[in-house]
């Protein structure tokens, strides 16, 4: 389940990055990068615990799925808010520093 989730959030931003330009100006190229980090980590997991348990890796509990999705959900919103401190630090169109100097 985390893998099938954080390949999806990689998707998901590899096409927004892709057909959007202003999203390019945002650096959503880290949060890309995040997520197909993830996705590689999730994948070398499967693999592993494939290879450990054999053809019991396809028939997981109820409680281990619901387990594995809630992990894969935190991964991708953990990246989110990496990404977004990110681009609060960075500040890239000067959004924040116009706000800030507005008030002074």
């Amino acid at each position: 389940m985390t893998l099938l989730i954080s390949i999806s959030a990689a998707v998901i931003s590899t096409l927004v990055w892709y057909c959007n330009a202003r999203a390019r100006n945002l650096k959503i190229g880290t949060l890309v990068l995040m997520y197909w980090g993830a996705s590689l980590m999730w994948l070398v997991d499967a693999c592993a615990e494939y290879i450990e348990i054999g053809s019991a890796y396809f028939t997981p509990a109820a409680a281990d799925m619901l387990n594995d999705a809630f992990l894969g959900f935190t991964v991708v919103v953990l990246g989110m808010v990496i990404w977004i401190a990110s681009l609060l630090i960075r500040d890239p169109a000067g959004t924040l520093h116009n706000v800030l100097s507005k008030n002074h």
